[in-house]
């Protein structure tokens, strides 16, 4: 998550996918705020296109170890404040998701037989545990889907749009919204079209300057679980 020079675009990327993290999670805390849910999307889709936007400026393997290593750590690190928090979760943490995402958009990405094996065995272990990943296997997918367009015209961001859409149980969305649930329409929508939002900020919101998000935000993660359990037993 630390870069040498300072993109503001990217920090406010970060910045937001972070406040859609913890909006979705409210959902969690024991009021009724099922609205929260469709905003609440944009969080992973935006996550994973900041990864992409690091692995396709990167140059340096180290920096790239030290991504992965700050990403293996957390997703230790973040398990049982994730499950205190999360009622009966049937996944991991979103973290492990990242983990092997990261892995699969290094291997497009460096042409080393190290890399494309480390991304072979990312792919397989997606495969595998599909069900244990938070996003599935089309999660681990997602990453590399926005590292392809992240340089591409605006409409290729169907692309990983429709990724988000298949991470996001789409058969479950779908059936919903055919009930009539307006959650899932909204949320239908969302993951279609966060890519182009999360593209659109990165080319055109340089010029904002928000804190710069280093590696103290990893700590974020397992952190607002804890705060939003705090809250959760304050309101009981």
């Amino acid at each position: 998550m630390h870069m040498t020079q300072r993109d503001g675009a990217l920090d406010l990327l970060k910045w937001l996918a972070l406040l859609s993290m913890v909006l979705d999670h409210l959902r969690y805390v024991g009021y009724s705020v099922d609205i929260l849910y469709a905003p609440g999307r944009l969080a992973f889709p935006w996550f994973c296109l900041a990864m992409a936007a690091n692995v396709s400026r990167a140059r340096e393997v180290t920096h790239q170890w030290r991504y992965l290593g700050w990403l293996l750590l957390f997703s230790a690190v973040s398990e049982i404040p994730y499950r205190m928090f999360i009622p009966d979760p049937d996944t991991l943490n979103v973290l492990p998701t990242l983990t092997l995402g990261l892995l699969v958009a290094r291997g497009w990405q460096q042409e080393t037989l190290q890399s494309r094996l480390l991304a072979a065995g990312a792919l397989v272990l997606a495969a595998v545990f599909s069900e244990r990943l938070m996003f599935g296997f089309f999660g681990v997918l997602l990453p590399l889907a926005m590292l392809l367009v992240i340089r591409r015209p605006w409409y290729f961001s169907l692309l990983p749009g429709w990724v988000c859409m298949a991470a996001n149980q789409w058969q479950v969305l779908f059936a919903s919204a055919r009930f009539g649930s307006s959650a899932a329409l909204f949320g239908i929508a969302i993951c279609l079209i966060a890519p182009l939002l999360g593209l659109f900020l990165l080319r055109h919101a340089g010029h904002f300057k928000p804190p710069p998000m280093r590696r103290w935000a990893y700590a974020l993660y397992p952190l607002h679980f804890l705060l939003l359990l705090l809250v959760r037993q304050i309101a009981a």
